[in-house]
């Protein structure tokens, strides 16, 4: 669980007419021409939504379906009247709403397909684009964009400074960085990470609540669900995510579940 370049129109939805689109100045490179693994070496194929984008799909609606993590996010970087990039867009599913409020939004996405889909899904919506790219290499302008958001971004984790360098570069002064992230002590999914986990939880929080306190980062945990409309619906998300053994053994032991209790931590940066 979680970018660009020049574009066509059709690629890119509203063209790059948006105020961080690619110049000079900015790092730009890999269209759907290139291999996405030369072209952006920082990026790892995601084999839950890459492998089954009809499923996460399924996923991305069951998510908060409160709205608390949405709130929580605005509430520690409003981006009404702002620029904002969706980094790791995947299929798009967060650009209209984002688009909704912000002057712009930029999705930035390093694998073809799931960038293809996003394009499809902004198709005539105004000051939204999509983007080939990754963390490290931003095809945005210096000081070009006001928030950026993430959503379980392996890009931007302890030991990946590279991804936040590039994105602090692109974020205007008094812009900031959120990023969406696994509670590992709160809720039922939190258990099931454990359970597929060889290190434990304490130890996994630990390192990142470090990495991101050392980057002056602002911590809030946000106490949420997965709520679906079938039993099989969770079945199938649950399998993209976990291994069968661990997917499977949750599953027996909660047989009337439609849905689990998820805690998220977020962290903001501001630049």
């Amino acid at each position: 669980m979680p970018v660009i370049a020049d574009e066509t129109a059709d690629e890119t939805g509203a063209g790059d007419s948006g105020p961080a689109a690619a110049t000079p100045g900015g790092r730009s490179s890999g269209g759907d021409g290139a291999d996405p693994r030369s072209a952006f070496p920082d990026w790892r194929f995601a084999p839950n939504i890459g492998g089954h984008p009809d499923i996460y799909e399924i996923e991305n609606r069951a998510l908060d379906p409160g709205g608390h993590v949405l709130a929580a996010m605005r509430s520690l970087a409003p981006w009404d009247g702002r620029a904002l990039v969706d980094l790791g867009c995947g299929t798009g599913f967060w650009l209209p709403g984002y688009a909704r409020d912000a002057s712009s939004v930029i999705g930035i996405e390093p694998d073809p397909a799931l960038r293809r889909a996003a394009a499809r899904r902004i198709h005539g919506l105004p000051g939204v684009q999509v983007r080939p790219g990754s963390a490290e290499h931003l095809p945005l302008a210096d000081r070009s964009v006001d928030v950026v958001h993430a959503r379980f971004a392996y890009f931007l984790a302890p030991g990946a400074d590279a991804g936040l360098a590039e994105v602090l570069r692109v974020l205007t002064p008094g812009g900031s960085l959120v990023v969406v992230d696994n509670d590992h002590h709160w809720g039922q999914f939190a258990e099931i990470l454990a359970a597929a986990s060889s290190a434990p939880p304490s130890s996994i929080s630990s390192a990142i609540d470090a990495w991101w306190r050392d980057r002056g980062a602002t911590r809030r945990a946000v106490r949420s669900e997965w709520r679906f409309e079938t039993r099989a619906d969770l079945e199938a998300v649950l399998r993209i995510e976990f291994p069968a053994a661990v997917a499977d053994a949750w599953l027996a032991r909660n047989p009337a579940a439609i849905g689990l209790t998820y805690g998220y931590v977020l962290f903001c940066v501001v630049a």
